[in-house]
């Protein structure tokens, strides 16, 4: 294997579908911030799951909200919580109520009207996900999508989905990751410069 073409051709890979986001996602992640930025000045929360890689997006991009992703931007925590973080809950939830579900537990008992969910699935099919969304809909918390390849059955599920044009999960998962980084950086910017 020629280890040096590998690597281009994998570059490239992942440069051509993130130029394909901008093109076919584009209204969907403008919903996105106009959603997340009106849920925070309504003094509500986002909550964040996936299975896998996309449970670490999930931490990763909670904490950005929580923290702050631009430097150049003082301001207040924003509030998030990635239903993935606490191995008690995973672990007993798991145990006592079955994987499948952990998530729907979290949003019922984190979870208020008025909310956002992120849901990050690469194939848009992980049950505990999908469950997780049909609580969310019972609460009248809004759901956006971090899907992928045909977006799966979340696709049809979510209020905003966010489809990245690829069938390979780790250019899905390399868009997740592109996507929540501008939705945060353009949430801050909206709560927190003058215009």
């Amino acid at each position: 294997m020629d280890k040096n073409k590998f690597i281009e051709n994998s570059l490239r890979e992942s440069a051509e579908v993130k130029l394909n986001i901008y093109k076919v996602c584009l209204s969907e992640i403008l919903s996105a911030v106009d959603l997340i930025v009106a849920t925070f000045k309504n003094n509500n929360k986002v909550l964040f799951c996936g299975n896998g890689g996309s449970a670490a997006d999930s931490q990763h991009l909670a904490a950005e909200f929580m923290v702050r992703l631009s430097h150049d931007i003082e301001r207040p925590a924003l509030a998030a919580i990635a239903l993935t973080t606490d191995s008690s809950f995973l672990t007993a939830g798991g145990n006592d109520i079955g994987f499948e579900n952990l998530f729907s537990r979290g949003v019922e008992g984190l979870g208020n009207e008025g909310d956002v969910l992120i849901a990050i699935s690469t194939s848009g099919n992980s049950g505990n996900i999908t469950k997780a969304v049909q609580k969310a809909a019972e609460k009248k918390i809004r759901t956006i999508g971090f899907l992928g390849g045909s977006g799966g059955k979340l696709k049809n599920m979510v209020d905003i989905p966010i489809v990245i044009p690829s069938s390979s999960v780790q250019r899905i998962q390399e868009g997740h990751i592109t996507i929540g980084h501008i939705i945060c950086e353009l949430v801050e910017r909206e709560l927190y410069t003058s215009k």
